[in-house]
Parts: C-alpha cells; structure tokens; sequence
C-alpha cells in the first residue's frame, strides 16, 4: 500500500499552501508596509509632491503639511523632518503627531530619503542625496510654498538616520538652518569600525561612505565635522537620547564635544529604546523648542 499521495496531489498541495502564504502573509505585510494614515487635525492642509532632482536625476517625493487658512502675504517657516533607515516619507505623519504643530504658523517638510543617511554617496556618482536636500528640495519647497527665506526661518530634525542626517546637514550648511535636532541620530555612523556580525550593514556604509580614512567619511562624520565648525554661527542643536539605546554612549560624546567648543544646544537622555514609540514621546518637547528658538 502506498501510504505517500502520487507525485501531483503533492504538487498541488504545495501550490495550495504557497498559494495561502502570498495571498494572506505576504499581502498583508505589504499592505502593512503602505498603509498611509497620517495623524492630522481640520486646521492643517496634507499634500504630496513630486518634483524632479537634478542631484538625484529622477522624481522624487515629500510630503508637505501646512496650516489650512493661511493668510494673505503670511510667510511659513518651515520645518525639515527626516526619516529613519528603512522608512520613509510617510513615517512621521502617520507615527506621530508632528503634523498638528503646522498650524502654528509653520510648513512642515518630510522627504524621501530611501537608506542614503542624507549624503552624497562615495561609492555611486548618481546617489547625491546631501545635493538633493540642501539645493534641489529646498529649492522646490521654497518655490512652490509661501515661506520665509534666510536661516532664522528654518529648522531641520530627524530620527535615528534622519537624527545622523540633521546634525551632518546643519553641521556642514550652518548658513542654512537655525536649529537642527537628532532624536536617538546614529551620530557614530561613519566612524564605525568593521563587525562580522553585521556584515552587510558594514558594506552599505562602505558604499555609503567610502573607506575608513576616505574624505566622504571625514567629511561627514559629526565628530570631525564640530571641530572645524565655528560655534557663533552653528544653528542651536537639540539632542535626545533614550536610555536603552545602544546609541547612548556616542551621543553622550558627541554632547560633550559640543559643550567642550561652547556650541547653543541641549541634549535629554530619555526613556524608552530605539523605536517610534519612545520617538513619538518627544515630538512635543521638540516642537516646543523649535518654536522657541525660531521665535514663533
């Protein structure tokens, strides 16, 4: 007696049991994975643009959140918000309540900005994300929103690589921002040294940032970047930290570094662990100094 079923009812069950899998898992994580629900009030506007970048050399997408009764001949300021390694420019609208805060008078800014921490690439001519914000972003936002010009009307922040990526922005272009934020920033990032244990994490930084000792790295890594800057006109720097984070150490160095050259910041070490949870905590405090650096 054969007690296996013939060669095709196995074939068929395996399409069966592949056919549940891509139909219920798979679906449902990708349907997870662009579920848009941005956290909103009736006193703000949402739209999402897309414009081309020279730097980049394709569209591009961000999303812009802005008071919905906006005065005649009312200026914005604006507000730079990035994301974090393997999100994107949706995450903080719908992770958080960041976008209730642009009634305040102010235009929210949240770009793509794909795995890139904010830099020109080493390793990739076409990968020039550091271009793409300072000059082809700003450029359209400023463009197509009624916003004020000049540094005292602009704020960038970020979390985890978005953290990484406001500080470097603001360290490098201090003409351009007037108080730069790093919610958990992997501040660290270009100076980290070669683990097996993370091996591909360490070859994306390589394409990233070139190889250890290259000028990509020196020129982006925070730690270098401070010493060279000149603190009277560095924007204010807001950092937090939560305490469960690997990332505490270098953001506590980096604070000291900062109080060491006598820059204007503050640094908060929080609870919680590295994630939107412990994020999303410290949306208000933040806003409450953005407005109040930026005299709102």
């Amino acid at each position: 007696m054969n007690r296996f079923p013939p060669l095709s009812a196995s074939l068929a069950l395996s399409a069966c049991l592949l056919c549940w899998f891509y139909s219920s898992g798979c679906q449902k994580d990708s349907a997870a994975k662009f579920d848009d629900r941005p956290q909103l009030t009736a006193a703000v506007t949402l739209r999402d643009v897309t414009f081309h970048s020279s730097a980049l050399g394709r569209e591009m997408t961000y999303r812009a959140i802005f008071p919905t009764g906006l005065g005649p001949g009312k200026k914005l300021q604006v507000v730079y918000l990035l994301h974090g390694g393997g999100g994107g420019f949706r995450d903080w609208s719908n992770y958080s309540d960041a976008g209730r805060y642009a009634d305040r008078g102010i235009l929210l800014v949240m770009p793509e900005g794909n795995s890139s921490y904010y830099v020109n690439s080493a390793e990739q001519p076409k990968e020039r994300y550091e271009d793409y914000i300072v000059q082809d972003l700003m450029a359209d936002v400023e463009g197509r929103f009624a916003v004020g010009k000049g540094r005292q009307n602009r704020a960038i922040a970020g979390v985890s690589m978005g953290g990484y990526g406001a500080i470097n922005l603001a360290l490098k272009h201090p003409n351009l921002f007037g108080f730069a934020a790093g919610i958990s920033p992997a501040i660290d990032v270009p100076n980290r040294p070669f683990s097996i244990r993370r091996l591909e994490q360490w070859r994306r930084f390589q394409s990233i940032f070139g190889e250890i000792g290259s000028n990509t790295r020196r020129e982006n890594d925070p730690f270098l970047v401070v010493r060279k800057s000149d603190p009277a006109i560095a924007p204010y720097f807001y950092l937090t930290c939560g305490d469960k984070e690997g990332l505490m150490a270098s953001n506590k160095q980096f604070a000291s570094l900062l109080s060491q050259r006598n820059f204007h910041y503050e640094f908060h070490e929080v609870p919680g662990d590295h994630n939107w949870k412990q994020w999303r905590a410290q949306v208000p405090n933040l806003f409450q100094r953005i407005l109040t650096i930026l005299n709102l």
